[in-house]
């Protein structure tokens, strides 16, 4: 395949490091490496200087935090969505705007190809190809990890070591990590034998619950249509926010996961996960929800959640079906609004309290007290109504009362 210029979705990492050496010399194209400025927390001056130094013709550092918390993770915890029951997608949600951006800069630059860091086993490389061809079709892809001869993280080490390419991790610390405002994950190295403990060194976000303070912090969450727009009080934007929650909830040793996940490509794959800040706000949604959704739309939203999810880990977020389930998703959020009070203990996050104006709960309809606006006796008819097929099949089929 002739290229002539090439945009790479560059970190900084291992792979990256390596892969702009590795393009010049197999295609001898124009190198152009862009880096996403998710909330990585790292200084991203050294990584510029680095792009160049390897081997970049031009590099691109772009502040995306905003973007990335509004338009990608806000629509997906509108949706309540966590993959295979604990997952939260915080590596998974980050792709496609990356895609979206290397796209973007291709179109400005005059590039003809796109370039990215995921192995072949992995889900990523799923997830940046069919963002780069749903958003151009025409562009030409390369995956350095199908082409090459380097066949293990250990043989890049090596690489970069000949090269003079300065590298992040090294043999006695090769974990894989990827860092944003939502999250950070962990692969690799011994957390390869899913039965060894992760070292607790290696956690970045959070302390553990163990070192968390003997006291709880609680804190209120105040919500419009869906989207948390305030903490006990003061309005922030959606990537100050996240950030402001993070620090609550790592102070508190909140978020943690440790997962042995299906990855799309077919193997299960072991990740360990830090996500404070996403956690509270699951919890905080749902909380808010559960006095201003109606019973019949949560339990149609909530029977899609696992294909809604699945569409984000799998890469189809620029899908046309992801973009029409949001739009079911996000019309079911607009009576959403409200505020949850939460406790924060040693890895607990507890509702301790939820309010609405607009609320669906009536505690004059609910009280054990005397009340209005519930007859008792109606339950009667609704009860033998509910009963009649029960009752029909009991005596065409049944015999006895054993019901195994």
């Amino acid at each position: 395949m002739k290229v002539n210029k090439i945009v790479l979705a560059y970190s900084g990492g291992l792979d990256t490091s390596v892969i702009i050496k590795w393009l010049k010399e197999k295609y001898d194209a124009e190198i152009i490496a862009f880096a996403a400025d998710l909330g990585q927390g790292q200084e991203l001056d050294p990584v510029r200087e680095k792009a160049f130094a390897t081997g970049a013709s031009e590099v691109y550092i772009e502040d995306l935090r905003e973007e990335f918390v509004r338009d990608f993770v806000f629509p997906m915890l509108r949706g309540n969505a966590f993959y295979e029951g604990s997952y939260l997608l915080g590596t998974s949600i980050a792709r496609p705007l990356i895609a979206k951006e290397q796209i973007r800069i291709a179109k400005q630059c005059g590039a003809d190809g796109v370039s990215h860091g995921a192995t072949g086993k992995g889900n990523d490389q799923v997830r940046f190809e069919l963002a780069y061809i749903d958003l151009n079709p025409d562009i030409k892809i390369i995956a350095p990890w199908r082409e090459w001869d380097l066949t293990s993280r250990s043989v890049l080490m090596d690489y970069a070591k000949d090269h003079n390419i300065p590298i992040p991790v090294s043999k006695d610390n090769p974990y894989s990590m990827d860092r944003n405002l939502f999250h950070i994950s962990y692969e690799g190295g011994i957390l390869e034998d899913p039965w060894i403990e992760p070292v607790e060194n290696m956690f970045m976000l959070s302390v553990s619950p163990e070192s968390a303070p003997d006291r709880a912090t609680t804190i209120e969450v105040e919500y419009e249509e869906g989207n948390p727009v305030a903490i006990d009080g003061e309005r922030m934007s959606p990537a100050n926010l996240l950030v402001q929650l993070n620090e609550y909830g790592g102070a508190n040793g909140i978020g943690r996961i440790d997962i042995v996940e299906n990855r799309f490509v077919g193997m299960k794959s072991r990740g360990v996960y830090e996500t404070p800040g996403g956690t509270i706000l699951h919890a905080a949604h749902r909380a808010v929800e559960s006095i201003t959704m109606d019973r019949e739309i949560m339990f149609l939203r909530d029977s899609l959640i696992p294909q809604y999810a699945k569409m984000i880990y799998n890469g189809f977020w620029f899908s046309p079906e992801r973009v029409l389930l949001q739009k079911m998703i996000d019309e079911s959020q607009k009576t959403i609004t409200g505020t949850v009070r939460i406790k924060l203990y040693k890895g607990n996050c507890t509702v301790m309290g939820r309010k609405a104006k607009k609320s669906l709960y009536d505690q004059n309809v609910v009280t054990f007290e005397e009340g209005e606006g519930y007859c008792q006796n109606d339950a009667d008819g609704f009860i033998r109504l509910n009963a009649l097929r029960l009752k029909m099949y009991s005596k065409t089929f049944s015999s006895g009362i054993d019901k195994k």
